[in-house]
């Protein structure tokens, strides 16, 4: 005769006799609790959920959240690697991520200039932070073209990106008080290892002979690099990839190359490198001869999963490769012997 064990729900599942009977049930049912346990995320093996979802503009600031976040937060960045902050404007799936978010994540200081106003109205409705806006404006760098804004590229300095990285931690707080405890310790433990990277450029930096410390590349992504390093710094660009380099400028440029017998200039990851080289013909036309001394992190990090697609790796790989090839010495791998 063939008999049914009913389950809850009404399942009627078919068992053989005695012993089999119940150990087919047995496992049935242990095979049903698990699913609807794994499905609900509450199974013995299913990972807690983050608790805050977060949205950062730039790779930069979703690389601080993650480390100052820890397990406690799930980040998306809008802007990948090689992607020019100063042109992007949002997609339709930025701007649901972003309206879904608990917490919005940007610069500010204008370098998002397309998405400002996006992200401006989004904050009447979703705490949104920017995060670099509360830096003193006596630590902030004025240009001549553009009198009422000043840089953004903060990052280029450890130093400040560790003032940046407290305003985070601050509003990740505040949208997750019960954090506050994590949100501390990742961040001190997150500003000690920036204090190393500090000191390692400076190191690095400081080995390149004065006359060599002048930084050519595409856009005026590299003021606070040099004021906290000791370098003159020349852009082909303004601090915005969206102003034009003309001829006037290139030919100026060509001239300072083989006045000051300059060597090396360098190519950045987020911008063409159309101009970079126009100047190394140019040079070449005038009988001077100069190269490309490394292609370099200005907007955008590296790859995700790689050394340099964190910040700690695109500064490490900025600051070796700049000490190099200007002549002073730094380990061919960086700071962490990670750099590929």
């Amino acid at each position: 005769m063939l008999r049914t064990i009913t389950l809850t729900g009404g399942a009627a599942i078919p068992a053989e006799q005695g012993v089999q009977d119940m150990q087919f049930a047995r496992r049935a049912i242990l095979t049903l609790v698990a699913a609807t346990a794994l499905i609900a995320g509450r199974g013995p093996s299913a990972a807690a959920a983050p608790e805050l979802s977060v949205v950062a503009t730039t790779g930069m600031i979703a690389d601080a959240a993650r480390e100052v976040g820890g397990d406690l937060v799930e980040v998306q960045a809008l802007m990948g690697p090689g992607v020019d902050p100063h042109a992007y404007r949002q997609t339709r799936s930025d701007i649901v991520a972003a309206s879904r978010a608990d917490l919005v994540l940007w610069h500010g200081l204008y370098l998002e200039a397309q998405l400002e106003d996006f992200l401006l109205d989004l904050a009447a409705r979703r705490p949104v932070v920017a995060v670099a806006e509360g830096l003193p404006r006596d630590v902030l760098i004025a240009h001549d073209d553009y009198a009422d804004a000043k840089d953004p590229h903060v990052w280029m300095d450890p130093a400040l990106w560790q003032q940046v990285v407290r305003r985070l931690r601050d509003a990740l707080i505040e949208v997750h008080p019960e954090g506050e405890a994590t949100f501390r310790a990742n961040a001190e433990r997150y500003i000690a290892e920036l204090r190393e990277l500090e000191g390692y450029a400076a190191n690095v930096l400081a080995s390149v002979p004065p006359d060599n410390r002048v930084l050519l590349t595409s856009h005026d992504a590299f003021n606070y690099f040099g004021a906290a390093y000791g370098f003159e710094v020349i852009g082909i660009q303004g601090i915005s990839t969206e102003s034009e380099a003309g001829l006037k400028r290139i030919a100026e440029l060509v001239d300072l190359l083989v006045a000051r017998d300059i060597g090396a200039v360098f190519v950045e990851t987020s911008v063409s490198d159309r101009n970079i080289r126009a100047l190394i013909e140019g040079a070449a036309a005038a009988g001077h001869a100069v190269e490309i001394g490394g292609e370099l992190y200005s907007d955008a990090m590296g790859e995700p999963g790689t050394y340099e697609g964190t910040y700690i790796g695109m500064i490490d790989h900025n600051a070796t490769t700049i000490a190099r090839a200007l002549g002073g010495t730094a380990p061919a791998r960086g700071m962490a012997d990670r750099l590929n």
